[in-house]
């Protein structure tokens, strides 16, 4: 089972990087209070933040105690030139295309933007 969820977040983390890329938008969850953020699964006393390549996969997650969220997008270029600098310099991770069970990769942002930069034409 763990082998599976580790394959289809490695699938939806590309399919994050061709749409986005194609796109030029990233989703996030906004609400009045800023943008959504939650605990890692995978390391303690870290925090993720989540994004989407598609307005839809982000209202999947705007459920529950996360329904005063919406999807809110940002421009690629805004999201490679300042947001994900700005993530590494807080201490954040990234995650991409999580399920609506919240499970997906969490990435170091750097990493992130690496993989934009060199699959960008």
């Amino acid at each position: 089972m763990e082998f599976d969820l580790t394959i289809n977040s490695t699938r939806r983390y590309e399919n994050f990087v061709k749409r986005v890329l194609k796109s030029n938008l990233v989703w996030g969850l906004e609400s009045d209070e800023g943008w959504c953020i939650c605990e890692s699964n995978e390391f303690e006393d870290t925090e993720v933040m989540i994004f989407w390549s598609d307005e839809a996969y982000a209202k999947q997650c705007a459920i529950e105690e996360w329904s005063h969220y919406r999807p809110s997008s940002i421009p690629l270029e805004a999201f490679m030139n300042a947001w994900l600098n700005g993530m590494e310099e807080d201490g954040l991770l990234v995650g991409v295309n999580w399920n609506a069970k919240l499970i997906g990769l969490e990435l170091e942002p750097l990493e992130l933007l690496k993989e934009l930069q060199g699959t960008e034409d």
